[in-house]
């Protein structure tokens, strides 16, 4: 199992021991990724016995912002293509700020290029960051294909790294010319945050800042040869990605570039996601200030 795969399955895990996931859809979706029945009981059994640090009160309150942040001054998103590695087209969604400051890579979760992602990238754009929301499916069909979710997840956990890297060095180079003359950046969550950090660990030289939401770390990850001012977000309660907090600071701390941590507290992970059952208004809107200050010192 790749350190991709045993990440998602680890998350299929921990949605049961939390409830979002019956057992039964649970082990349906350990099983599309390939771990059999007796590795994914155990799988879950250990999930659920290790839920001692989560916080149970992560949900907004009453009294937060009813409008995921950002939303009010969105642009809509349009379909694209565009060449990729070898004879490969890349679908993505793209939004085009007014005046742009500078452009952003929007990196998905494990379920693909979804309504939410389009709206992160059409948030960006209204911020003054015209975004590309790439679809890592796309060599797949896209993420329209798949009539399952798990199905798409479970695709997404077998595309090869080199793969995955070659097609965002694609949306990359396609964001740069979109944004001729401008610098640019990349925003994953979860999934989408691990490559972005995989990004970075590859040396990705267009990126002049990242910041990756609650995405684990690359196992021995060294960012020698990054240059990109990173704001690394994650969750109090998110044991399971805060296990590779420290490395990453560590690599960060040795670049000698600019880096910031900033942990919301209460909140949980994905809680940036407001279509899902962690969502966190107050941590996102607080996630969401952090990231624009972010690319405006760092961007344009």
């Amino acid at each position: 199992m790749t350190p991709l795969q045993r990440y998602i399955a680890e998350e299929i895990a921990t949605d049961h021991a939390d409830g979002i996931l019956t057992r039964r859809e649970a082990l349906r979706r350990l099983g599309l990724l390939g771990v059999g029945a007796s590795a994914a009981v155990a799988l879950l059994a250990a999930c659920a016995g290790n839920d001692d640090t989560k916080i149970t009160d992560s949900y907004p309150s009453p009294s937060a912002p009813s409008a995921p942040p950002g939303t009010a001054n969105a642009i809509p998103t349009a379909a694209i293509t565009f060449a990729g590695p070898g004879q490969t087209q890349v679908q993505a969604a793209w939004a085009a700020a007014a005046q742009p400051r500078g452009g952003v890579l929007v990196i998905h979760e494990n379920k693909g290029l979804n309504d939410h992602i389009r709206s992160v990238a059409g948030r960006f754009a209204g911020a003054g960051y015209s975004a590309l929301a790439i679809d890592l499916l796309s060599s797949r069909g896209g993420t329209a294909a798949f009539t399952d979710p798990a199905a798409a997840t479970a695709e997404l956990s077998r595309i090869p790294q080199e793969e995955l890297l070659a097609d965002l060095g694609a949306g990359l180079a396609e964001l740069q010319r979109r944004v001729d003359g401008k610098k640019v950046g990349a925003t994953g969550f979860c999934f989408g945050g691990g490559l972005t950090w995989l990004l970075l660990t590859s040396g990705a030289a267009q990126l002049a800042a990242a910041t990756p939401f609650y995405g684990p770390f690359p196992d021995n990850g060294d960012l020698a040869t990054s240059k990109a001012a990173v704001l690394a977000v994650y969750a109090a309660a998110d044991a399971r990605v805060n296990a590779s907090r420290p490395a990453a600071e560590a690599a960060l701390a040795r670049t000698g570039d600019p880096y910031e941590v900033f942990t919301a507290p209460d909140a949980d992970h994905a809680f940036f996601n407001d279509t899902g059952q962690r969502y966190n208004a107050t941590a996102a809107t607080e996630a969401w200030r952090r990231v624009l200050d972010w690319y405006s010192a760092y961007l344009g």
